[in-house]
């Protein structure tokens, strides 16, 4: 059984190398996220560009492309930038 109370560090999810960061994020290391396919068409891993060996975020495929939606149609709260 997993213990979900111990947090678990983002390369445990997936390897550094397919960590990746929006073309939308300046690369001057601010506030942004990176993802990772963890299993394909399954699982999608997020984590903060700024705690690289931190936690990550889990999500099933179809949680994350309902998220990208809604940021996308501006009804999560989050403002895309150009």
């Amino acid at each position: 059984m997993t213990d979900h109370t111990k947090l678990v560090p983002s390369t445990e999810f997936a390897p550094e190398g397919s960590w990746s960061k929006s073309t939308y994020s300046d690369q001057g290391g601010g506030n942004c996220l990176e993802v990772a396919v963890v299993v394909p068409g399954a699982r999608i891993g997020i984590r903060d560009s700024k705690a690289k060996s931190g936690p990550a975020l889990l999500l099933p495929a179809a949680t994350f492309a309902t998220f990208i939606g809604a940021v996308k149609a501006g009804e999560a709260g989050f403002m895309l930038h150009d």
